[in-house]
């Protein structure tokens, strides 16, 4: 009876051995991989396009989050304490990122250091204005509008400064990662030219939206943003800014008022009830709206949604 017991056992053990070993492989691997935190799900998209299987990536903003309202928390820190790379939006889009990095005691991921990236370097930015700031100044874009992932053909531009972050800390990975990078070009080209035929017709239909994310997105497809709700970024509209809004609506025949799902519904609603528009909820970010898991994913989405509610007007 004991040496049945003994067979059986040694023949489980057998068995299993496989399996187990490709588990502890699987966990090796996953240790092995680089580390990376970025502010954004935008930027953490690009990375793991770029990445692939080398890399692990964690976005610090919720997706449905206002990124430039983020307040850090404690486990951010904790995040960079295993991080060998940081990619941020930078334009001051992520301006508490500085006082993370700051109570970091990573010097590597600091400014200047081998694992920081700042992925607006390259992109040309625009609305670039000096701006005074007070109270009630809302969100100040005086380096620039910093809402530039929203251009696809600006995914050229981040995705090189990620590859130039991976090459310093990961050189003999470097050609991978510029492989998979100019895939992944690939494919957004073709997607580029889907979504600029699908948008042509409405290049002449003005739009109101209510926070000022679009101007990369509207250059990139020649859309006309007439308008936004807010007096400036982060600033609520007031009862006399919405009565200026309806009215060049009604000039205008604006038909189509944009919002993002973090924004809020009332002043969009108003101003669409008193003109007879639609609403149109786009994402700004990856993973806002159910559907937007990637980066070509997003601009699919966005594209469907202003497609279809031209189509009902």
């Amino acid at each position: 009876m004991r040496l049945h017991r003994l067979v059986v056992t040694l023949c489980l053990t057998a068995g299993l051995a496989p399996f187990l070993s490709l588990a502890q492989t699987t966990r090796v691997q996953a240790e092995e991989r680089i580390r990376i935190v970025t502010t954004t799900t935008d930027l953490r998209s690009l990375v793991e396009a770029v990445g692939g299987d080398l890399v692990d990536a964690v976005s610090l903003v919720p997706a449905n989050f206002d990124a430039e309202e983020y307040q850090p928390k404690p486990q951010d820190g904790l995040r960079l304490k295993e991080a060998r790379l940081v990619v941020r939006v930078g334009l001051d889009y992520d301006l508490w990122f500085d006082r993370l990095l700051e109570a970091s005691a990573v010097r590597e991921l600091r400014r200047g250091g081998a694992g920081y990236v700042d992925a607006s370097f390259g992109v040309a930015p625009l609305e670039v204005r000096g701006v005074s700031i007070g109270p009630g100044d809302g969100h100040a874009h005086g380096s620039g509008n910093p809402h530039y992932w929203l251009d696809p053909k600006n995914a050229a531009f981040i995705t090189a400064s990620i590859v130039e972050g991976l090459a310093r800390i990961d050189p003999v990975h470097t050609q991978t990662y510029e492989s998979n990078r100019q895939a992944f070009l690939a494919r957004l080209s073709a997607k580029i030219n889907e979504w600029e035929k699908r948008l042509a017709p409405l290049r002449q239909t003005p739009i109101i939206a209510y926070h000022n994310s679009w101007p990369y997105f509207a250059r990139r497809f020649r859309l006309d943003f007439a308008d936004f709700l807010e007096i400036k970024p982060g600033v609520p509209s007031t009862p006399s800014h919405l009565a200026a809004i309806i009215d060049t609506m009604r000039s205008r025949g604006v038909r189509l008022v944009v919002r993002e799902p973090h924004e809020p519904e009332r002043d969009v609603a108003f101003v669409a009830a008193k003109t007879g528009a639609s609403v149109v909820v786009l994402a700004a970010s990856v993973g806002a709206l159910p559907g937007t898991d990637d980066y070509l994913a997003l601009f699919d989405t966005d594209v469907e949604a202003l497609v279809k509610a031209a189509a009902v007007r």
